[in-house]
C-alpha cells in the first residue's frame, strides 16, 4: 500500500471512528468461527481496531492482527489489555507480509481486500503465501459489485477475486454476504474461501 494510501487510512482513525469500524466483530466472521472454519494459528490482515481478531481470541484462538494504521493497532493493543487478551498487533504492509516470518492455517480478511486496486490485489496475493502454507485457508469479505457506485472501495467482481488469486489460491467458496457498517445499512459483499495451492 503506497505511504499516501496509509496514511490516509491512519488520518482516518486519528479524526474520529471510520464507518468499517463497527465496535464489534462482522457477523460473517462470527458465523465462520461458529461453523468452525477458522482453524489453527490465525492471521488478521487489516485488523483495524481489532474487534474480529478479539472475538476470535475470546473463543481460544491464537490470532495476530497486522494493519498499516498505528492509531488503529494503538487502539486495538488498548481493547486487547482492558479485555484481558493475549493478542500481538503489529503495525505491517499487508502487501509485504514476509516481515511477520511466521506462518498461520488460517487468515481472515474482513474489508482489505477491496481496497487494492488491480495490480495490488495481485499483489496481495503473493504476500499471503509469505504467511499461509500450501492447504492454509483464506477468508476473505470484500464489497460486491451488486453494492451501487458511490464513496468507498472498490466494487469487486466475482472475477476480480478469480484473477487476483489465479494459480496462487483455490476459490472453494464465494456467497453473496453482508459488510456491516456504522451508522448505515450493511453493503452488499463477497464471502470468498480460498485455499493456498
Amino acid at each position: 500500500m503506497a505511504d499516501s494510501q496509509r496514511r490516509a487510512f491512519d488520518d482516518r482513525y486519528r479524526e474520529g471512528t471510520p464507518p468499517w469500524d463497527i465496535g464489534r466483530p462482522q457477523a460473517e466472521l462470527v458465523a465462520l468461527a461458529e461453523a468452525g472454519e477458522i482453524v489453527g494459528d490465525v492471521l488478521d490482515v487489516g485488523c483495524g481496531t481489532g474487534e474480529n481478531a478479539l472475538h476470535l481470541a475470546a473463543l481460544g484462538k491464537r490470532v495476530m492482527g497486522v494493519d498499516g494504521s498505528p492509531t488503529a493497532i494503538a487502539r486495538a493493543r488498548e481493547k486487547a489489555a482492558a479485555r484481558g487478551l493475549q493478542v500481538p498487533f503489529v503495525v505491517a504492509d499487508a502487501l509485504d507480509l514476509k516481515t511477520l516470518h511466521r506462518r498461520f492455517e488460517t487468515a481472515v480478511d474482513c474489508g482489505l481486500f477491496h481496497v487494492f486496486d488491480r495490480a495490488e490485489r495481485r499483489t496481495y496475493a503473493h504476500s499471503l503465501t509469505e504467511v499461509l502454507s500450501p492447504g492454509s485457508t483464506l477468508h476473505l469479505l470484500c464489497f460486491s459489485d451488486e453494492e451501487p457506485p458511490g464513496p468507498g472501495p472498490y466494487r469487486i467482481s466475482e472475477s476480480d477475486v478469480g484473477d487476483a488469486f489465479r494459480s496462487i489460491f483455490a476459490l472453494t467458496r464465494l456467497r453473496e454476504a453482508r459488510f456491516e457498517r456504522l451508522g448505515a445499512e450493511p453493503a452488499r459483499a463477497w464471502l470468498a474461501t480460498l485455499v493456498r495451492i
